[in-house]
């Protein structure tokens, strides 16, 4: 194998790393946006049908409706 066969199969298996790479920081941040959306249904929602009024809950979900929403665009924008 000469030295150019090497340097080609080093770049090759060099992107495939790279793209897996990617995979898994894009998958970490879906997993994430899911983690933030359960934890505005169970932690804030269901808290909100008690008190309408309370200015903290919204808070809140707005909030988790932001980091789902940013999470979800940037694990996409890492896989484009």
């Amino acid at each position: 194998m000469g030295n150019w066969e090497k340097k080609q199969e080093e770049k090759r298996e060099g992107r495939e790393k790279d793209r897996t790479r990617r995979e898994k920081l894009a998958a970490y941040f879906f997993d994430l946006s899911k983690l933030c959306f359960a934890g505005l249904v169970i932690g804030v929602v269901v808290p909100l049908y008690s008190d309408m009024s309370n200015e903290n809950n919204w808070y809140s979900i707005c909030t988790g409706i932001t980091l789902t929403i940013m999470s979800a665009y940037l694990a996409n924008k890492i896989l484009k």
